[in-house]
């Protein structure tokens, strides 16, 4: 049987930002620069560098900004290229070809599988990519399109574990995996640091498909009543389906849902650009020195 290819990526950014407050009162949180491009930029990039061709965004009321990103701004390109600005004009241009983008209201219950549900009438009979628009993942190959390769080797459903501190386990997913392989035993929502089954947590990068959504769809309300991903992750195994841990290795996971890992993340952005790098380092390293 030939595997249908993944094509298709669902995108949850229906969330209100609340810890980066009030800098996302009327700005989504995923529009938030990362230097000089959105967080979301980002995360289409590296979806896009995986052969990605229709990003679906899972939206609400208040993410206007961010579907006019990834529009066309005629007069802002007009603009640009009167002022002879002409690569920049293109580098405008093109954030509207990147991908065929669809926007959907998020309907149902509050959690992060709800998303998946809300777009499940677009992504029919085919494998597809999950992703939290304010997770990062950099690394020199998109982990996206890592995570596929997988997939068109063994056809399983998977999702993206790094290992975290101890002290922050009850803010993740924790995966206990059996022993010698990657397949996921075990899925736990936040659990205590007494009670984690490891530190491995999972992260928005995820390979699903029809059958995961049906699971979906029977899962009940979890912890704080709301529908988990974990949860329906746990009960696709319980009912002998097989889904795996794809280890980040070569890269680093960021999140971007708080001002300090937030901050983090461009820092670690900033640093590594060629043009502004140099100096960023050298002004961290003066700071440094007058604060000692």
């Amino acid at each position: 049987m030939t595997r249908k290819k993944i094509k298709k990526a669902i995108i949850a950014v229906a969330g209100s930002g609340t810890r980066l407050l009030p800098a996302t009162k009327s700005m989504p949180k995923e529009m938030l620069p990362i230097v000089d491009k959105p967080i979301i930029q980002l995360v289409v990039e590296e979806l896009v560098a995986a052969g990605i061709e229709d990003i679906i965004f899972v939206t609400r009321w208040d993410k206007k900004p961010l579907e006019d990103h990834f529009d066309h701004s005629v007069a802002l390109e007009d603009d640009l290229r009167k002022n002879n600005k002409n690569e920049l004009a293109e580098q405008i241009a093109n954030l509207a070809e990147m991908a065929n983008f669809i926007y959907v209201r998020q309907k149902g219950p509050y959690g992060n599988g709800t998303p998946v549900l809300s777009a499940a009438s677009l992504v029919d009979d085919e494998p597809f990519v999950f992703v939290w628009g304010d997770d990062l993942v950099k690394s020199n190959i998109s982990f996206t399109k890592q995570m596929i390769e997988d997939y068109e080797k063994n056809g399983k459903l998977m999702i993206g574990v790094q290992e975290v501190p101890l002290e922050v386990v009850n803010r993740y997913g924790i995966v206990k995996l059996k022993k010698d392989t990657n397949e996921i035993e075990d899925i736990v929502e936040k659990p205590s640091i007494e009670e984690t089954p490891s530190r491995l947590a999972d992260f928005g990068r995820m390979i699903l498909d029809q059958n995961f959504i049906d699971v979906l769809r029977k899962t009940s309300l979890g912890k704080g009543k709301e529908l988990w991903i974990t949860d329906a992750i746990k009960k696709y195994i319980q009912d002998g389906g097989i889904f795996l841990a794809k280890e980040l290795k070569d890269g680093q996971w960021l999140t971007t849902g708080d001002p300090l890992n937030y901050l983090k993340a461009t820092f670690l952005y900033a640093i590594e650009r060629e043009d502004i790098g140099k100096e960023i380092s050298e002004y961290c390293q003066e700071i440094l020195n007058v604060k000692n």
